[in-house]
Protein backbone atom coordinates (compact mmCIF):
# COMPACT_ATOMS: atom_id res chain seq x y z
CA UNK A 1 0.00 0.00 0.00
CA UNK A 2 1.80 2.98 -1.02
CA UNK A 3 2.54 6.20 1.10
CA UNK A 4 0.33 9.60 1.73
CA UNK A 5 1.93 12.43 2.02
CA UNK A 6 1.40 14.70 5.27
CA UNK A 7 -2.12 17.34 4.22
CA UNK A 8 -2.53 15.18 0.74
CA UNK A 9 -6.07 15.03 -0.38
CA UNK A 10 -8.21 11.67 0.27
CA UNK A 11 -8.47 9.40 -3.01
CA UNK A 12 -12.24 9.70 -3.89
CA UNK A 13 -14.11 6.96 -2.48
CA UNK A 14 -11.63 6.39 0.16
CA UNK A 15 -12.74 5.92 3.58
CA UNK A 16 -11.52 7.72 6.75
CA UNK A 17 -10.19 5.48 9.15
CA UNK A 18 -8.85 6.03 12.24
CA UNK A 19 -4.35 6.42 12.16
CA UNK A 20 -2.61 3.82 13.81
CA UNK A 21 -0.95 6.94 16.09
CA UNK A 22 -4.18 7.31 17.06
CA UNK A 23 -5.12 3.87 18.44
CA UNK A 24 -1.99 3.33 19.77
CA UNK A 25 -2.62 6.52 21.97
CA UNK A 26 -5.85 4.84 22.57
CA UNK A 27 -4.68 2.21 23.87
CA UNK A 28 -1.83 4.26 26.02
CA UNK A 29 -4.12 6.27 28.02
CA UNK A 30 -5.10 3.46 29.69
CA UNK A 31 -1.38 2.54 30.56
CA UNK A 32 -0.33 5.94 31.69
CA UNK A 33 -0.80 9.08 32.64
CA UNK A 34 -2.33 11.26 29.48
CA UNK A 35 -1.25 8.41 27.95
CA UNK A 36 2.47 9.52 27.50
CA UNK A 37 5.72 9.29 29.16
CA UNK A 38 6.82 12.93 29.60
CA UNK A 39 4.24 15.17 29.41
CA UNK A 40 5.09 17.57 26.42
CA UNK A 41 4.52 14.41 24.31
CA UNK A 42 0.45 14.46 24.82
CA UNK A 43 0.38 17.57 23.01
CA UNK A 44 -1.95 19.28 24.52
CA UNK A 45 -0.14 22.82 24.24
CA UNK A 46 -0.43 22.65 20.71
CA UNK A 47 -3.59 20.60 20.20
CA UNK A 48 -4.72 17.49 18.28
CA UNK A 49 -3.20 14.30 18.89
CA UNK A 50 0.49 12.85 19.00
CA UNK A 51 1.73 11.11 16.12
CA UNK A 52 3.54 7.53 17.28
CA UNK A 53 7.08 7.68 15.85
CA UNK A 54 8.47 4.42 14.38
CA UNK A 55 12.09 4.98 12.86
CA UNK A 56 14.48 7.74 12.29
CA UNK A 57 17.12 8.21 9.51
CA UNK A 58 19.36 11.48 9.52
CA UNK A 59 17.37 14.38 9.72
CA UNK A 60 14.08 12.83 9.27
CA UNK A 61 11.40 10.26 11.33
CA UNK A 62 8.93 8.24 10.26
CA UNK A 63 5.22 7.96 12.21
CA UNK A 64 3.95 4.25 12.28
CA UNK A 65 1.58 5.20 9.49
CA UNK A 66 4.53 5.52 7.38
CA UNK A 67 4.42 9.56 7.06
CA UNK A 68 8.15 11.38 7.46
CA UNK A 69 8.80 14.17 8.64
CA UNK A 70 11.79 16.27 9.08
CA UNK A 71 12.60 16.59 12.37
CA UNK A 72 13.99 19.43 14.84
CA UNK A 73 12.87 17.89 18.18
CA UNK A 74 16.38 15.31 17.91
CA UNK A 75 15.11 13.27 21.13
CA UNK A 76 15.56 17.10 22.60
CA UNK A 77 18.66 17.80 21.48
CA UNK A 78 20.88 14.78 21.83
CA UNK A 79 21.32 13.54 18.14
CA UNK A 80 23.75 16.33 17.08
CA UNK A 81 24.68 13.83 14.33
CA UNK A 82 21.29 13.21 13.38
CA UNK A 83 19.08 9.71 13.89
CA UNK A 84 20.87 6.49 13.78
CA UNK A 85 24.01 7.61 12.39
CA UNK A 86 26.25 5.01 11.29
CA UNK A 87 28.97 5.42 13.49
CA UNK A 88 27.11 5.99 16.79
CA UNK A 89 24.70 2.51 15.68
CA UNK A 90 28.00 0.61 15.25
CA UNK A 91 29.72 1.35 18.03
CA UNK A 92 26.69 0.72 20.13
CA UNK A 93 26.00 -2.90 18.67
CA UNK A 94 29.88 -3.87 19.44
CA UNK A 95 29.04 -2.47 22.58
CA UNK A 96 26.49 -4.65 22.72
CA UNK A 97 27.93 -7.70 21.92
CA UNK A 98 30.13 -7.51 24.78
CA UNK A 99 27.64 -7.29 27.51
CA UNK A 100 24.89 -4.67 28.06
CA UNK A 101 25.97 -3.72 31.73
CA UNK A 102 28.20 -4.57 34.37
CA UNK A 103 27.77 -2.51 37.69
CA UNK A 104 31.42 -2.42 37.43
CA UNK A 105 34.48 0.24 36.04
CA UNK A 106 34.64 -0.23 32.10
CA UNK A 107 37.16 1.21 29.78
CA UNK A 108 34.93 3.59 27.99
CA UNK A 109 33.40 5.65 31.05
CA UNK A 110 37.48 6.31 31.67
CA UNK A 111 37.98 7.14 28.01
CA UNK A 112 34.57 9.22 27.68
CA UNK A 113 35.68 11.36 30.70
CA UNK A 114 38.69 12.17 28.97
CA UNK A 115 37.47 13.27 26.38
CA UNK A 116 34.81 15.43 28.02
CA UNK A 117 37.59 17.00 30.39
CA UNK A 118 39.16 17.70 27.20
CA UNK A 119 36.67 20.21 25.90
CA UNK A 120 35.88 21.32 29.54
CA UNK A 121 38.84 21.48 31.19
CA UNK A 122 36.55 22.73 34.78
CA UNK A 123 35.18 19.13 35.10
CA UNK A 124 38.23 18.39 37.21
CA UNK A 125 36.55 15.29 38.65
CA UNK A 126 33.23 14.15 37.61
CA UNK A 127 30.44 11.54 37.94
CA UNK A 128 28.74 9.94 35.66
CA UNK A 129 24.61 9.13 36.03
CA UNK A 130 21.58 8.66 34.00
CA UNK A 131 19.83 11.50 33.49
CA UNK A 132 19.82 15.04 33.70
CA UNK A 133 18.15 15.30 36.75
CA UNK A 134 19.90 12.73 38.73
CA UNK A 135 23.09 15.10 37.60
CA UNK A 136 21.23 18.22 39.18
CA UNK A 137 20.11 16.49 42.13
CA UNK A 138 23.26 15.22 42.88
CA UNK A 139 25.27 18.36 42.31
CA UNK A 140 23.46 20.22 44.27
CA UNK A 141 23.68 17.67 47.20
CA UNK A 142 27.49 17.81 47.46
CA UNK A 143 27.17 21.63 46.96
CA UNK A 144 25.46 21.96 50.17
CA UNK A 145 27.63 19.60 51.76
CA UNK A 146 30.57 21.58 50.64
CA UNK A 147 29.32 25.15 51.76
CA UNK A 148 27.46 23.56 54.85
CA UNK A 149 24.25 25.35 53.46
CA UNK A 150 20.94 24.76 52.57
CA UNK A 151 19.70 27.30 50.32
CA UNK A 152 19.45 27.30 46.52
CA UNK A 153 18.92 30.22 44.22
CA UNK A 154 17.66 29.76 40.51
CA UNK A 155 15.88 31.42 37.82
CA UNK A 156 12.46 31.50 36.84
CA UNK A 157 11.93 29.60 33.79
CA UNK A 158 14.90 27.40 33.58
CA UNK A 159 14.08 23.85 34.30
CA UNK A 160 16.47 21.84 36.16
CA UNK A 161 14.60 18.25 36.17
CA UNK A 162 11.81 17.15 38.28
CA UNK A 163 13.75 17.19 41.36
CA UNK A 164 11.11 18.23 44.35
CA UNK A 165 13.63 21.36 45.18
CA UNK A 166 13.76 22.66 41.65
CA UNK A 167 9.55 22.41 40.36
CA UNK A 168 9.66 26.48 41.44
CA UNK A 169 8.75 28.49 38.62
CA UNK A 170 10.18 26.26 36.19
CA UNK A 171 9.28 26.55 32.74
CA UNK A 172 9.30 24.43 30.11
CA UNK A 173 6.87 21.08 30.39
CA UNK A 174 5.06 22.92 33.66
CA UNK A 175 4.63 26.40 32.01
CA UNK A 176 3.19 24.35 28.82
CA UNK A 177 0.94 22.45 30.83
CA UNK A 178 -0.22 25.58 33.14
CA UNK A 179 1.08 24.45 36.28
CA UNK A 180 2.74 27.17 38.19
CA UNK A 181 4.43 24.81 41.06
CA UNK A 182 4.23 21.08 41.45
CA UNK A 183 1.30 19.44 43.62
CA UNK A 184 3.51 16.71 45.77
CA UNK A 185 6.28 19.03 46.75
CA UNK A 186 6.34 19.64 50.56
CA UNK A 187 6.37 23.54 51.24
CA UNK A 188 9.68 22.94 53.41
CA UNK A 189 11.04 21.87 50.55
CA UNK A 190 10.02 24.60 48.25
CA UNK A 191 10.95 27.16 50.85
CA UNK A 192 14.79 26.19 50.45
CA UNK A 193 14.57 27.40 46.42
CA UNK A 194 14.59 31.09 46.00
CA UNK A 195 13.84 32.40 42.63
CA UNK A 196 14.83 35.86 40.76
CA UNK A 197 14.36 36.51 37.19
CA UNK A 198 16.79 35.07 34.59
CA UNK A 199 18.96 37.94 33.31
CA UNK A 200 18.19 40.68 36.10
CA UNK A 201 21.93 40.63 38.15
CA UNK A 202 20.39 43.62 40.31
CA UNK A 203 17.59 41.26 41.84
CA UNK A 204 20.66 38.50 42.12
CA UNK A 205 22.75 41.03 43.99
CA UNK A 206 19.71 41.68 46.41
CA UNK A 207 18.96 38.29 47.14
CA UNK A 208 22.86 37.82 47.87
CA UNK A 209 22.49 40.60 50.31
CA UNK A 210 19.44 39.33 52.11
CA UNK A 211 20.47 35.60 51.86
CA UNK A 212 23.73 35.30 50.92
CA UNK A 213 25.27 33.59 54.35
CA UNK A 214 22.95 30.73 53.74
CA UNK A 215 22.34 30.57 50.15
CA UNK A 216 24.68 27.14 48.80
CA UNK A 217 24.39 27.76 45.56
CA UNK A 218 23.51 29.47 42.29
CA UNK A 219 21.97 27.39 39.72
CA UNK A 220 21.49 28.50 35.93
CA UNK A 221 20.84 27.38 32.44
CA UNK A 222 23.98 29.14 31.18
CA UNK A 223 21.70 30.09 27.67
CA UNK A 224 18.10 29.44 29.19
CA UNK A 225 16.29 26.41 26.76
CA UNK A 226 13.50 25.54 29.04
CA UNK A 227 11.53 28.91 28.38
CA UNK A 228 12.70 28.70 25.34
CA UNK A 229 15.93 29.65 23.79
CA UNK A 230 16.84 33.29 25.54
CA UNK A 231 20.49 33.89 25.28
CA UNK A 232 22.39 35.78 28.98
CA UNK A 233 22.69 39.26 28.42
CA UNK A 234 26.29 40.91 28.38
CA UNK A 235 27.82 40.50 31.46
CA UNK A 236 25.32 38.45 33.29
CA UNK A 237 27.02 34.70 34.10
CA UNK A 238 30.31 36.95 34.61
CA UNK A 239 28.38 38.98 37.56
CA UNK A 240 27.22 35.79 38.71
CA UNK A 241 30.57 34.15 38.61
CA UNK A 242 31.57 37.96 40.83
CA UNK A 243 28.42 37.55 43.43
CA UNK A 244 28.69 34.00 44.12
CA UNK A 245 32.62 34.08 44.71
CA UNK A 246 31.86 37.14 47.16
CA UNK A 247 28.85 35.29 48.50
CA UNK A 248 30.95 32.08 49.63
CA UNK A 249 28.24 29.94 47.49
CA UNK A 250 28.87 28.00 44.35
CA UNK A 251 28.21 28.83 40.42
CA UNK A 252 26.72 25.63 38.93
CA UNK A 253 26.16 25.37 35.00
CA UNK A 254 23.25 23.44 34.07
CA UNK A 255 24.51 22.47 30.55
CA UNK A 256 22.22 19.74 29.89
CA UNK A 257 20.82 20.96 26.95
CA UNK A 258 23.52 23.49 26.25
CA UNK A 259 26.36 21.39 26.27
CA UNK A 260 28.16 20.54 23.09
CA UNK A 261 25.08 22.33 21.30
CA UNK A 262 25.72 26.13 22.04
CA UNK A 263 29.27 25.60 21.85
CA UNK A 264 31.89 22.61 21.16
CA UNK A 265 32.93 23.53 24.81
CA UNK A 266 29.48 24.61 26.43
CA UNK A 267 28.93 28.21 27.62
CA UNK A 268 31.60 27.98 29.60
CA UNK A 269 33.83 27.87 26.78
CA UNK A 270 31.79 30.37 24.62
CA UNK A 271 31.89 32.87 27.72
CA UNK A 272 35.01 32.14 29.47
CA UNK A 273 33.23 31.88 32.77
CA UNK A 274 33.95 28.98 35.02
CA UNK A 275 31.67 27.86 37.24
CA UNK A 276 32.17 25.74 40.35
CA UNK A 277 29.87 22.66 38.95
CA UNK A 278 28.55 21.38 35.97
CA UNK A 279 25.68 18.80 35.03
CA UNK A 280 25.64 17.12 31.48
CA UNK A 281 23.07 15.41 29.91
CA UNK A 282 21.93 14.21 26.65
CA UNK A 283 24.23 14.65 23.73
CA UNK A 284 27.10 12.75 26.21
CA UNK A 285 25.15 9.92 25.65
CA UNK A 286 24.32 10.08 22.13
CA UNK A 287 20.77 9.76 22.60
CA UNK A 288 20.87 7.02 24.83
CA UNK A 289 19.89 7.66 29.20
CA UNK A 290 23.06 9.34 30.69
CA UNK A 291 24.17 12.22 32.57
CA UNK A 292 26.90 13.76 34.47
CA UNK A 293 28.13 16.24 36.58
CA UNK A 294 31.75 17.43 37.87
CA UNK A 295 34.01 20.32 38.86
CA UNK A 296 36.27 21.29 41.24
CA UNK A 297 38.66 18.49 42.73
CA UNK A 298 38.08 19.70 46.00
CA UNK A 299 34.05 19.57 45.49
CA UNK A 300 33.55 16.70 44.25
CA UNK A 301 35.97 14.42 46.44
CA UNK A 302 33.18 14.94 49.05
CA UNK A 303 31.64 12.31 46.80
CA UNK A 304 31.79 8.66 47.75
CA UNK A 305 33.88 6.74 48.44
CA UNK A 306 35.77 9.47 47.93
CA UNK A 307 34.47 11.47 50.65
CA UNK A 308 30.77 11.34 52.46
CA UNK A 309 28.32 12.24 50.05
CA UNK A 310 26.18 9.33 48.96
CA UNK A 311 24.88 8.49 45.35
CA UNK A 312 25.37 5.64 43.62
CA UNK A 313 23.68 3.95 40.18
CA UNK A 314 24.14 0.71 38.85
CA UNK A 315 24.19 1.86 35.25
CA UNK A 316 26.01 4.76 35.72
CA UNK A 317 28.74 4.31 33.42
CA UNK A 318 26.90 2.03 31.41
CA UNK A 319 28.83 0.49 28.40
CA UNK A 320 26.10 1.19 25.68
CA UNK A 321 25.65 4.87 26.71
CA UNK A 322 29.32 5.29 26.94
CA UNK A 323 30.19 3.65 23.93
CA UNK A 324 27.38 5.86 21.98
CA UNK A 325 28.55 8.83 24.09
CA UNK A 326 32.39 8.28 22.21
CA UNK A 327 31.33 7.99 18.96
CA UNK A 328 28.79 11.00 18.95
CA UNK A 329 31.72 13.41 20.75
CA UNK A 330 34.31 11.75 18.23
CA UNK A 331 32.24 12.61 15.12
CA UNK A 332 31.17 15.99 16.50
CA UNK A 333 35.14 16.68 17.30
CA UNK A 334 36.07 16.49 13.74
CA UNK A 335 37.17 19.43 11.96
CA UNK A 336 34.15 21.53 10.58
CA UNK A 337 31.24 19.54 11.93
CA UNK A 338 30.05 21.52 14.48
CA UNK A 339 30.84 24.39 12.52
CA UNK A 340 28.57 23.37 9.57
CA UNK A 341 25.74 22.87 12.01
CA UNK A 342 25.53 26.36 13.33
CA UNK A 343 26.00 27.57 9.81
CA UNK A 344 22.70 25.46 9.04
CA UNK A 345 20.68 26.80 12.29
CA UNK A 346 21.72 30.11 11.17
CA UNK A 347 20.52 29.39 7.64
CA UNK A 348 17.26 28.44 8.90
CA UNK A 349 16.50 30.93 11.66
CA UNK A 350 16.95 33.78 8.65
CA UNK A 351 14.67 32.03 6.35
CA UNK A 352 12.21 31.89 9.27
CA UNK A 353 12.94 35.74 9.26
CA UNK A 354 12.15 36.33 6.37
CA UNK A 355 9.08 33.82 6.03
CA UNK A 356 7.35 36.06 9.12
CA UNK A 357 8.77 39.72 7.38
CA UNK A 358 6.90 38.32 4.41
CA UNK A 359 3.72 37.53 5.80
CA UNK A 360 3.82 40.29 8.56
CA UNK A 361 3.47 38.31 11.54
CA UNK A 362 4.92 39.40 14.41
CA UNK A 363 7.54 36.95 15.96
CA UNK A 364 11.45 36.98 17.32
CA UNK A 365 13.73 33.95 16.45
CA UNK A 366 16.36 33.41 19.42
CA UNK A 367 19.49 31.34 18.96
CA UNK A 368 22.88 30.31 20.74
CA UNK A 369 25.03 27.80 18.49
CA UNK A 370 22.67 24.52 17.30
CA UNK A 371 19.82 25.55 19.44
CA UNK A 372 16.74 28.11 18.57
CA UNK A 373 13.00 29.27 19.18
CA UNK A 374 10.66 31.12 17.57
CA UNK A 375 8.59 33.03 19.69
CA UNK A 376 5.38 34.90 18.11
CA UNK A 377 5.85 38.17 19.69
CA UNK A 378 6.70 41.59 19.13
CA UNK A 379 9.09 42.13 21.85
CA UNK A 380 12.87 41.01 22.71
CA UNK A 381 12.47 37.73 24.63
CA UNK A 382 15.36 37.93 27.35
CA UNK A 383 13.39 36.27 30.29
CA UNK A 384 10.62 34.45 31.30
CA UNK A 385 8.04 37.49 31.78
CA UNK A 386 8.79 38.12 28.43
CA UNK A 387 8.90 34.55 26.97
CA UNK A 388 5.46 33.70 28.56
CA UNK A 389 4.13 36.80 26.47
CA UNK A 390 4.18 35.06 23.43
CA UNK A 391 0.83 34.03 21.22
CA UNK A 392 0.41 30.64 22.63
CA UNK A 393 -2.63 30.20 20.20
CA UNK A 394 -0.40 31.07 17.20
CA UNK A 395 2.03 28.87 18.05
CA UNK A 396 -0.27 26.12 17.92
CA UNK A 397 -1.56 26.82 14.98
CA UNK A 398 2.13 27.57 13.26
CA UNK A 399 2.99 23.97 14.97
CA UNK A 400 -0.22 22.23 13.06
CA UNK A 401 0.30 23.27 9.73
CA UNK A 402 4.05 22.38 9.73
CA UNK A 403 3.26 19.18 10.64
CA UNK A 404 0.71 18.53 7.82
CA UNK A 405 3.19 19.62 5.59
CA UNK A 406 5.96 17.30 6.93
CA UNK A 407 7.77 19.12 9.48
CA UNK A 408 8.20 17.61 12.94
CA UNK A 409 8.82 20.96 15.63
CA UNK A 410 9.01 21.12 18.84
CA UNK A 411 5.44 20.83 20.67
CA UNK A 412 5.09 23.56 22.85
CA UNK A 413 6.18 27.33 22.75
CA UNK A 414 8.44 27.50 25.59
CA UNK A 415 11.24 24.57 24.06
CA UNK A 416 14.29 24.86 21.86
CA UNK A 417 14.41 23.18 18.89
CA UNK A 418 17.62 21.57 17.37
CA UNK A 419 19.44 20.89 14.09
CA UNK A 420 21.40 18.63 13.50
CA UNK A 421 24.42 17.68 10.99
CA UNK A 422 22.24 15.65 9.10
CA UNK A 423 20.48 18.64 8.32
CA UNK A 424 21.65 20.12 5.04
CA UNK A 425 20.06 23.20 2.48
CA UNK A 426 17.84 20.47 0.98
CA UNK A 427 16.00 20.01 4.48
CA UNK A 428 16.28 23.99 5.37
CA UNK A 429 14.48 25.06 1.96
CA UNK A 430 11.60 22.51 2.52
CA UNK A 431 11.18 24.11 6.27
CA UNK A 432 11.18 27.50 5.31
CA UNK A 433 8.71 27.02 2.32
CA UNK A 434 6.49 25.19 4.75
CA UNK A 435 6.75 27.87 7.14
CA UNK A 436 5.64 30.10 4.81
CA UNK A 437 2.76 28.50 3.92
CA UNK A 438 2.08 28.54 7.52
CA UNK A 439 2.60 32.00 8.39
CA UNK A 440 0.48 32.83 5.46
CA UNK A 441 -2.61 30.52 7.43
CA UNK A 442 -2.19 31.98 10.59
Amino acid sequence: MGRRRPGAPLPAGARLTPSRSALLFERAQKLFPGGVNSPVRAFRAVGGQPVFLARGSGATVEDVDGRSYIDYVLSWGPLILGHAHPVVVRAVQEAALEGTSFGAPTPREVELGELIRTQMPALELMRFVNSGTEAVMSALRVARAFTGRSKILKFEGCYHGHADALLVKAGSGVATLALPDSPGVPSVTAAETLVVPYNDLRAVDRIMEEHGKTIAAVIVEPVAGNMGVVPPEPGFLAGLRDLTRSAGALLIFDEVMTGFRAHPSGVQGMTGVTPDLTTLGKIIGGGLPVGAYGGRREIMELVAPAGPVYQAGTLSGNPLAMAAGLATLTELGRPGVWDSIARTTADLVEGLNGAARSARVPCVVNRVGAMFTLFFTDHPVRSWDEARRADVARFGAFFRSLLQDGVYWVPSQFEAAFLSAAHGPGEIGRTVEAARRALRVI
